[in-house]
């Protein structure tokens, strides 16, 4: 878990509408789900808004253990004695900010109990083990996001949790867009940051390859970093795209032939 009081502008290219959309769901109380695959920008669009908002940010990394009691709080032993202390969610909605569930389907069923009557009309937050019941002040809001292309039976996000978001759908950006992005967190410039946005745009619409996933504007700013830095296309591209996407070794030869094909 994260705790971040944002004093700068994480850098974002929006794509359309969805900076107006957070803010108006902001100012209305509204909670926010985003959806979208691994690595095309979601955290940093958080983390965006928060900085032009003002609003503190507590992020949650979710996985398979994560618990309501991990967001709520617990008791806890320090100097011999039993104190409470707040989880990430009762912090945000008892001092105000943005709470962020990132992946929340990874977590355990019963953290989307507790998320049930902070996105309706009561905005409240029950607290069993204390008896308290905190009614979320307006600048509290929650956003979530997952990888629906990673859902699967057990894993999925119930239709009832859904609607209960305004919902943003994040894809990977357009080719001027991504070619901005890159060569501006890399510093790499946008010449030689072409051809990796190509060959990103050539690994995402592979057909018949054990990819789970395209390669993400995440991993493409890493190989563009370490080219920046002096390190060679085909180094770059093999530690920061053709390992990260798999470990098969007759996959790998595959997207190091698209390499050469791309760099040739």
């Amino acid at each position: 878990m994260n705790v971040a009081t944002l004093p700068t502008l994480p850098f974002y290219q929006a794509t359309g509408r969805e900076c107006d959309l957070f803010e108006m769901a902001q100012d209305n109380g509204l909670p926010l789900l985003l959806k979208g695959p691994t690595g095309c920008g979601k955290t940093r669009f958080v983390e965006h808004m928060a900085a032009k908002l003002g609003i503190s940010l507590y992020t949650v990394a979710c996985h398979d253990d994560l618990s309501a009691a991990d967001l709520i709080g617990r008791y806890l032993l320090k100097g011999g004695e039993t104190v409470w202390v707040d989880g990430p969610l009762t912090r945000a909605v008892r001092e105000g900010g943005i709470c962020y569930l990132d992946e929340v389907v990874e977590a355990r069923k019963d953290v989307t109990v507790v998320l049930h009557p902070l996105t309706d009309t009561r905005r409240a937050l029950m607290i069993d083990r204390t008896g308290e019941e905190l009614v979320a002040p307006k600048d509290f809001m929650l956003v979530a996001s997952y990888n629906p292309g990673y859902q699967n039976v057990l894993k999925r996000l119930k239709p009832s949790t859904r609607q209960r978001f305004l919902s943003i759908s994040f894809d990977f950006p357009d080719p001027e867009i991504e070619i901005a992005v890159v060569a501006r967190e890399s510093q790499l410039d946008k010449g030689r940051v072409a051809p990796l946005v190509r060959l990103a745009g050539h690994i995402r619409n592979l057909s018949g390859m054990d990819l789970e996933e395209g390669v993400s504007t995440r991993l493409l700013i890493y190989a563009a970093t370490l080219i920046a830095g002096g390190m060679g296309v085909d180094s770059a591209l093999d530690a920061a795209i053709i390992e990260p996407l798999s470990d098969e070794a007759d996959v790998q030869q595959s997207l190091r032939d698209l390499v050469s094909t791309i760099y040739g």
